[in-house]
């Protein structure tokens, strides 16, 4: 006898299907339609095609932008995903100081993104600012809003402090889920301390350590608050990430057109990236299973 299938569930659904709709859906939509049309202003719109994706294939500008976040993000993932690993295996697993550092990891985590960057900008000062008037008592010519290696790297170092905490508390969890048998066969064995990472703990991480990499580049990549807020996008466009110069060119030079077209291929490339990151995941997660 057939059971009668209970559709019910959907209605439980149904509030966040129409959340995403209105958030999401919706405005996605209002930028592909900017994006293959042009204004002349009384909101009147004029067919473009894809004239704008062809404008901005071609220009130098985007391109330049995308290389210095493609920099940006590289660097960001070869420092944050060592400096997490290297501080998750430091800390304590259990007790009293486990808790306590996990408290203290977490609160870089807690500070809203403008405020990060209203801290770094008062940090960097010649002025009035620790790091940047201590530099200069130490004759070191430090100034991150004129010179353009003094900006790089007061943004990596600020997104550094800021997030490696992520990676770090990802990487103590894939640590900690490792049973304690597979120590005990490693110490009778006389195990070195690098073959018990390489053999057993770096491998028993592979799934978190994915995660916080996806993470740690879809952040990275769409960056906009923290150095805007700290540079500005400068000195120059040093610092005018993708974001940035997205937000430039859709309310400072009102081109919609060419910012809808930009954010589409900006989306599209994350979402390329996030995709081959999800791939690599799943296959690793079929290989455990088959083990």
């Amino acid at each position: 006898m057939d059971k009668t299938q209970n559709n019910r569930a959907w209605f439980l659904v149904l509030p966040v299907l129409i959340l995403v709709a209105f958030s999401a859906v919706i405005p996605l939509m209002t930028v592909v339609n900017y994006s293959v049309q042009d204004t002349f202003g009384n909101n009147q719109f004029f067919w473009a095609g894809l004239d704008w994706f062809r404008d901005m294939l071609h220009s130098d500008r985007m391109w330049n932008a995308l290389g210095r976040q493609a920099i940006f993000s590289a660097i960001i993932l070869v420092i944050e995903v060592p400096l997490g690993i290297l501080v998750a295996l430091h800390m304590p697993r259990r007790g009293f100081w486990a808790s306590f550092c996990l408290v203290v990891m977490a609160l870089p985590l807690l500070i809203p993104f403008n405020v990060v960057g209203t801290i770094w900008q008062i940090f960097g000062r010649v002025d009035i600012g620790l790091l940047g008037h201590t530099l200069a008592s130490l004759g070191i010519d430090y100034n991150y809003t004129s010179d353009p290696i003094d900006a790089w790297v007061t943004v990596i170092v600020m997104d550094v402090w800021h997030w490696t905490s992520l990676v770090a508390l990802l990487a103590y969890a894939g640590l900690q889920s490792i049973p304690e048998a597979y120590y005990q066969a490693a110490r009778i064995d006389q195990a070195s301390r690098w073959a018990v990472f390489r053999y057993i703990e770096l491998p028993k991480m592979q799934g978190v350590l994915l995660i916080a990499i996806l993470l740690r580049f879809m952040d990275s990549f769409m960056i906009y608050t923290e150095p805007f807020v700290v540079t500005g996008g400068g000195p120059g466009n040093t610092t005018t990430f993708l974001s940035i110069d997205l937000v430039k060119m859709a309310i400072g030079q009102f081109d919609l057109g060419p910012a809808a077209a930009f954010s589409i291929m900006y989306f599209l490339v994350i979402l390329l990236v996030s995709w081959v990151f999800y791939t690599v995941m799943t296959n690793l997660d079929r290989k455990d299973v088959t083990r």
